[in-house]
């Protein structure tokens, strides 16, 4: 009844199975799942072809045109195992997400890599934004991506570079003794919720004569990190608040995890970015608001950054 005899147009099925498949639903349960409503046999072989036919509207959205201006981009990255040549390996799809001009947020492109790329690789995809219209990011918040630094200010020389705070502490509290954590934190608190930046630097000089000799790798990281751990003292609260940490893509990256939990392995890189794709326009249509205070951070952004805005006719 619900295929007739030489029906060739089957599209309402397909949409079913990839949408299935964009909410994490493994091939076996969309399997389970046509048997039970429908009563036909879909193969985990067709169900992958069937979600095929998202790969070209991905293709054509990863190379769509961009905002002329950024004023925040996120860059992190999720990890996934992947079967490559008879063997698993993990791999990393990294994802920007940007707030424009208006406030909006939008993800600008999903990449996959092995999870330590390099310079050239961050070239690559920041030449891919440049070359999809984007004149100007005017912050990058990033977690300690190697070999991103280099790569930023080839592309965007004048974008300025916030190292996730909240990624940075955890690292600093990785190897502290469950005793000393919490005067530990405490007195971590003090440097990045100082005022300015120098104040920051007397708590850190303080907290390097206490907590040295103890956990010197900590206060190295804070010293060899600090022109991009201290970005966020230039600016007044509001914009603090969203450039301090990476949260707002984290947010995003949970509710990717929610939709890949279930497969442990990918077949394929193909099948790892279209899971993700699909989670992320999920996400995106839940974005019809501007980001919280935008109002204020706007007027912020606009005195701090005047002159670049001019230069973009945005000023």
């Amino acid at each position: 009844v619900l295929i007739k005899k030489g029906q060739t147009d089957v599209s309402q099925i397909e949409q079913s199975i990839i949408a299935l498949y964009g909410k994490g639903t493994t091939t076996r349960d969309i399997h389970d799942h046509m048997k039970d409503i429908y009563g036909i046999e879909i193969s985990a072989e067709m169900v992958s072809k069937i979600t095929d036919k998202v790969l070209p509207i991905m293709n054509a959205w990863q190379s769509r045109t961009l905002q002329v201006v950024y004023v925040i981009l996120y860059i992190d990255a999720i990890h996934f195992n992947v079967k490559e040549n008879g063997k698993t390996i993990k791999k990393a799809v990294y994802i920007a997400q940007g707030i424009d001009c208006d406030g909006m947020r939008d993800v600008l492109g999903i990449w996959i890599g092995l999870g330590s790329e390099s310079s050239k690789f961050w070239l690559g995809v920041l030449t891919d934004i440049k070359n999809r219209g984007v004149r100007d990011i005017l912050i990058t918040c990033i977690d300690g991506l190697s070999g991103f630094s280099n790569a930023i200010e080839a592309v965007f020389p004048q974008s300025e570079i916030q190292r996730c705070m909240v990624h940075h502490i955890r690292y600093c509290c990785r190897f502290v003794n469950y005793k000393d954590r919490k005067l530990f934190c405490s007195d971590m608190k003090l440097i990045y919720n100082a005022t300015t930046e120098e104040a920051g630097l007397d708590a850190l000089v303080k907290f390097s004569e206490k907590w040295g000799k103890t956990y010197s790798y900590a206060i190295k990281s804070w010293e060899d990190n600090w022109d991009q751990l201290a970005t966020f003292f230039k600016y007044p609260e509001e914009m603090r608040r969203i450039i301090y940490t990476t949260n707002p893509i984290e947010s995003l990256n949970s509710s990717i995890r929610k939709v890949t939990t279930s497969k442990r392995i990918f077949p394929t890189d193909d099948a790892v970015l279209k899971s993700v794709y699909l989670a992320v326009q999920n996400r995106i249509k839940k974005w019809t608001t501007r980001t919280r205070d935008w109002g204020v951070i706007w007027g912020q952004v606009s005195i701090h950054f005047q002159d670049r805005l001019k230069e973009v006719n945005l000023g």
